[in-house]
């Protein structure tokens, strides 16, 4: 499952990161609806709000349905047709959307059938694994680019840094029965765990035996010609998009402090790698150590940090080719740049 994400950027670096080409090949950014209600965050968890991409066609039915829109949603769908005034009066979660289920199950089929495909954007998400002193938290992410380490300047047409995680959701919009202002609301996918995390669960699910289903992770969109074909409910229907929901190993993770456990801590010390002592489960990695740097020059404590105090990305949206690891001396050579914001770090 996710039951919990990071997403630090600032709304303008948040849009620069999602640059994209649009179906005349032309470079856009996408707009931002409602700017000011996003609020950045190393901590974030269901019935918060978060960024989502969709197609600006949802919101003007003349629109190019290729366009994209950046929306702050609500994590947990509320459906259209949920007949009472309050949406925290729901009996069940929506958080999390099975894949084997999400054509079934009516708090997902009615949108999922009308194209109310979108991305939820993400630094990464946390994971735990239990082991015999308690829950040790995991920290997953793409991998990152050479390219990652190099710092934007002002005025740069592209975005240089970090690459956002990109996960598959459903939306919907609901109105409240007495009337007022519609709420935007999503889901995250889900599909079975990838090898590369599955261990991250095995402990718990073993402890469990065959009373689990197997682990789940996010439903990941991995480079832009993906994201383009979820996105395009027009031109891609439902039963061609849903082919795009597949595990992906194309992630790295490290250990974090079981600081991240509650919900109300929200300071860079959430993504921070850690060691795990003797026993390393996980080393140090070119990645892991990159977020840390960053994580170090950044200003302490405020996700709301100022945008130019944020480090600046190259987007994964113009760059599909999947990135292959950076080498340590790459990374050493980076880190010991005194004075430039490092970027945030992965983990293989």
């Amino acid at each position: 499952m996710c039951g919990r994400t990071a997403c630090s950027l600032g709304a303008d670096n948040l849009r620069r990161a999602c640059a994209y080409r649009d179906r005349r090949g032309r470079r856009r950014q996408p707009e931002w609806i409602q700017a000011e209600r996003y609020r950045p965050s190393y901590n974030k968890g269901p019935q918060s709000r978060g960024p989502v991409l969709l197609s600006r066609r949802h919101l003007q039915q003349d629109a190019d349905s290729s366009e994209r829109v950046l929306m702050d949603m609500r994590w947990g769908l509320v459906p259209s047709w949920f007949k009472k005034d309050d949406p925290s009066k729901m009996q069940f979660n929506t958080a999390n959307c099975r894949s084997d289920t999400m054509l079934k199950k009516s708090s997902y089929k009615g949108a999922l059938l009308k194209g109310k495909r979108c991305v939820v954007l993400a630094d990464g998400f946390y994971e735990w694994q239990q082991q015999s002193g308690g829950k040790q938290p995991y920290f997953i992410y793409f991998p990152q680019t050479k390219d990652t380490v190099d710092e934007g300047k002002e005025g740069d047409e592209e975005w240089r840094g970090w690459r956002l995680l990109t996960m598959a959701g459903i939306f919907d919009c609901w109105e409240p029965p007495a009337g007022g202002e519609m709420l935007y609301t999503y889901t995250i996918i889900t599909v079975d765990a990838s090898k590369d995390v599955s261990f991250i669960h095995h402990r718990q699910c073993w402890a469990l035996a065959l009373t689990v289903l197997s682990p789940r992770m996010p439903a990941i969109l991995d480079g832009d010609e993906a994201i383009r074909k979820w996105l395009d409910f027009a031109e891609v229907p439902t039963q061609e998009a849903v082919k795009l929901i597949q595990p992906t190993g194309n992630i790295v993770f490290h250990p974090v402090s079981t600081f991240v456990n509650s919900i109300h801590n929200n300071t860079p010390e959430c993504l921070t790698p850690i060691e795990l002592g003797a026993k390393k489960e996980v080393k140090d990695t070119p990645s892991s150590k990159m977020m840390l740097g960053w994580l170090k020059n950044s200003q302490e404590g405020s996700p709301q940090k100022k945008e130019n105090d944020l480090p600046r990305w190259t987007s994964q949206f113009i760059h599909n080719t999947s990135p292959k690891k950076t080498s340590v001396d790459i990374m050493h050579q980076w880190l010991g740049k005194e004075g430039e914001p490092a970027v945030k770090k992965r983990k293989a």
